[in-house]
Parts: C-alpha cells; structure tokens; sequence
C-alpha cells in the first residue's frame, strides 16, 4: 500500500549561481539564506515534511543541520543556469514515488524571497485545498505601476505600448486608475498538485489562484543583499517570528 504524505514543502537551493555566488548559503541576518525557508515551513502546521533539492553535498549537510531533510541529491544534469523548476519538481516526485510517499501538495517555497511569514504559507495551503478545481496556487504582489504602462521595442526600432501594435504611445501618459492593476509573482509560496502535475506534465495549468501578498524582495544582486539587511535592521521582527 502507497503512503501519503499529504502536504511537503519542496526548497531548491541549487549550487553555482553566478550572480551572487554561494547566494542559497551567505550569511542574511546572521543566518544562511537557505534557513529562512527552512525555518519558516518547519513553524507552519499545515506542512508535514520540509525538503531540500539540491545538487551539492555541503548545502545539504547544512539543510539537515537546519531540521530540513535531504533524502537525494539533485543531478548536476538538472541543476544548471537553464533547468527548469519542473525539472527539478519532476525528479522529486519520481523520488517519492520510488519509495511510496508520494505527496497530495507540493509548497514550492524559493530560498531567494526569505522574507515570509509561516502563517501565510498557512493560508495559502487551505485556500488551496479549499479550491478543488484548482490547479495550483501562485504567489503575487500588486505591482507599483501597471504593466500597461510599460513599452516594447517594435521591429523598426520605436516605442510602442506593451500588448499592443501601435506606435502611438501618449494613452500611456493616463492616469494609472485608468489602467487595470498588474501582479508580479514573488516567490513567496507556490502550492503544486502532484496529481495534476502527473497527468499534464505542468507545474501550474489554466486554473490557478492568486495569493496576493505584501511586496517581496527576491535575492538576485549585492544590492538585493543590501536592501534585505537594511529591512531588518529597521524590522527586527521579521526575523523573530521565524527564528524564535
């Protein structure tokens, strides 16, 4: 008989990042970048196991240090600049399926947006298992100017207004409440059906709801290391609600 853990908390932390290197391990607040996730899922009561994926034997030793567990390693074939997050996902479940544990959910949960909150990832669980023709969830936050204010670059070298084929662009000078509001995803939480992933060889599909959170900072640059170190000092609380 196959046993099922019904909910696991999945955090990649691939080795070899080039824009800041070492980024899933360096040192945020005095604890590595990769122990706020862990940390965060470990607190949450809907989450029954907290695992890591990655390819480097060091990062999984401390991932084991933090309470998380790591019970495969990544291959190196899927862990470069150009995998895919299905990859990944896909050889988790093919792992779980192999020892017959394989989960109903899947919490994507990224170590590069460390700032969330274990009773939000909470919330988004039950919201989810509280949509049956779901297909998965997807963290936003409402971005600070539309898109449809943006422009591309058209095929003759001008200006022309994002989803559009004119060139004419001053409607883009109106008033943002004239303009829907646009959502970015933040890396916050992502909840995934293994069933669904299965039987259509997607991560997210047509049906997916929205968790719209407080504005994340994802970790890509030295100035995004800087900018998360300076929301501490000013909101040490951050830090308390998910270490203490």
């Amino acid at each position: 008989m196959i046993s099922v853990t019904k909910t696991v908390a999945i955090i990649p932390a691939r080795s070899g990042s080039k824009g800041v290197p070492g980024k899933n391990v360096r040192a945020l607040g005095g604890q590595p970048l990769i122990a706020w996730s862990i940390k965060a899922c470990l607190k949450c009561a809907t989450i029954d196991r907290v695992i890591v994926s990655t390819d480097s034997r060091e990062y999984a030793e401390l991932a084991v240090e933090l309470g998380a567990e790591v019970p495969f390693l990544r291959p190196s074939e899927i862990s470069g600049d150009r995998s895919t997050d299905y990859d990944f996902i896909l050889h988790a479940l093919n792992w779980f399926a192999s020892v017959q544990t394989e989960p109903d959910l899947l919490v994507h949960i990224r170590p590069t947006t460390p700032y969330r909150l274990p009773a939000l990832i909470d919330e988004a669980v039950q919201i989810f298992l509280k949509q049956p023709k779901a297909t998965a969830l997807r963290s936003v936050h409402k971005m600070s100017e539309t898109a449809f204010k943006s422009f591309e670059i058209s095929t003759s070298g001008l200006l022309k207004q994002i989803l559009t084929d004119s060139t004419a662009i001053d409607s883009a000078n109106n008033a943002r409440q004239d303009f829907p509001d646009t959502y970015e995803a933040n890396g916050y939480v992502d909840i995934l059906s293994s069933r669904f992933i299965r039987s259509s060889g997607l991560l997210h599909g047509d049906c997916v709801i929205p968790f719209i959170t407080p504005p994340a900072i994802e970790v890509d640059t030295e100035e995004d290391f800087a900018n998360l170190e300076f929301m501490i000092e000013r909101f040490p609380d951050i830090a308390q609600q998910i270490f203490d």
